[in-house]
């Protein structure tokens, strides 16, 4: 939620964040328009409120009685146009930092480096058709259970994901960061105070009206929220969360339809951090800096990406990128006579969304003078799990269809080379 004093003071300013995010620009204009009339119908309410006291305190009984009904009416006005006024308010997603690199859209995007060797590889195959030959994914019997952009984890595959938690969990437990299973169920109002209003209106969102409870899309959603109306003492806290996701991911019809490269349910490891407002851009740095740790540690080669302005999510002030080298995936300009393969994906996210979602769920922190102010709230993915699955099967496939295990996994998986698994 964006500060209603800097719409207030500075209009222009929120105007052309909002425009930078590819938001209307005009929502700015009508908050100011009903928070004009929200603060002239709360100065009338206080000064009858105030009536209704000196009437209490002379006695006057008929005349306080009478003006209970005034108080009532007014009392309702506000609470409508403070409705309508938050409900604009929500329609404005977080505003840039300054800093921010500006542009419409991904192809305004910019990559910053691009680290690791490539593998040199004759003829790379996908990691569906590889993972079907050896018996560690089936998107087939998950389409007889549970429908389409379902699948089966099975047998090597099973174990590179505690892997990847494994080395996921101990890796940023010695960098500070403290373990967490959160729920994956959350009140539509926490949804909405961390931000996610388009998330839900986007149709992205599990819902469960039973219940009134949203499916979670990331840790993020139950971790960020936890200390809700709390003043925090001391900062920066640290939490690395593991957790099942689930999005509907709505709008991507058509798009990576087979196999679990998009799918309604996958498992995640993700940072999560609180920061004071003046170590916020630092600590965000070291979020990036840890999932370059982390692909550094298994070995496959990556490039980080700045998201611009038009392309960052809805909550962020600065977000990064890590895209993964898929050698097996259809190329972008692929096609017509044109069959060549390879191609980066996005596997991890890191986002600043500064005092947006704090301000939303009033999470503060106290200050050295004592006073206290928002906390900023910083995410991160560690590993989206499927995703990386899929990054480790197409890079370190072998000739013979084989898949060799990173280095830093293989003494969990106990094995050096993934073999065809039991199959019925």
């Amino acid at each position: 939620m964006l500060d209603i004093n800097l719409i207030r003071n500075e209009p222009e300013k929120v105007k052309k964040g909002l425009k930078a995010k590819n938001a209307d620009p005009a929502l700015v204009d009508k908050f100011l328009e009903l928070d004009e009339k929200w603060r002239s119908v709360n100065t009338k309410f206080d000064e009858l409120r105030h009536k209704q006291r000196e009437l209490g305190e002379a006695k006057d009984i008929l005349g306080a009685k009478a003006l209970k009904e005034d108080i009532k009416k007014v009392e309702a006005e506000l609470m409508d146009l403070d409705k309508f006024r938050t409900e604009i308010l929500h329609q404005m997603p977080n505003l840039p930092l300054d800093s921010a690199l500006v542009g419409k859209d991904e192809t305004h995007n910019k990559v910053l480096r691009e680290e690791g060797a490539k593998p040199k590889l004759k003829d790379p195959k996908d990691y569906l058709s590889l993972a079907q030959g050896l018996g560690l994914i089936d998107t087939e019997r998950a389409v007889k259970i549970s429908g389409s952009r379902f699948g089966y984890i099975k047998g090597a595959a099973a174990m590179l994901e505690f892997a990847l938690v494994d080395l996921a969990l101990k890796t940023l437990i010695k960098e500070g960061f403290t373990p967490i299973v959160p729920p994956v169920l959350v009140r539509p109002e926490i949804m909405v105070g961390m931000g996610k209003v388009k998330f839900i209106e986007g149709g992205d969102a599990f819902y469960l009206p039973a219940d009134d409870l949203y499916l979670v899309g990331s840790s993020e959603h139950s971790i960020g929220p936890m200390y809700k109306d709390e003043v925090l003492k001391t900062l920066p806290l640290r939490y690395v969360g593991f957790s099942t996701c689930f999005r509907k991911e709505a709008g991507s019809y058509g798009k990576d339809t087979k196999g679990i490269l998009r799918v309604h349910q996958f498992d995640k490891v993700e940072m999560f951090s609180f920061s004071a407002p003046e170590d916020s851009e630092k600590e965000h740095k070291f979020l990036l800096s840890l999932q370059e740790k982390l692909m550094q540690a298994l070995e496959l080669p990556y490039r980080v990406v700045e998201i611009c302005t038009g392309d960052m999510g809805w909550s962020d002030g600065r977000q990064y990128d890590v895209e993964t080298w898929l050698p097996g995936q259809p190329s972008a300009g692929s096609g017509q006579g044109n069959n060549r393969k390879g191609e980066y994906r996005e596997t991890q996210s890191t986002s600043n969304t500064v005092d947006f979602q704090s301000r939303g769920l009033n999470i503060k922190y106290k200050k050295e003078d004592g006073k206290t102010a928002f906390a900023h709230m910083l995410n991160g993915t560690a590993f989206a799990i499927g995703r990386m699955i899929i990054a480790i099967i197409e890079n370190y496939q072998t000739e013979q269809g084989t898949i060799r295990v990173p280095k830093a996994l293989q003494n969990y998986l106990g094995m050096e080379e993934i073999k065809a698994s039991n199959r019925e």
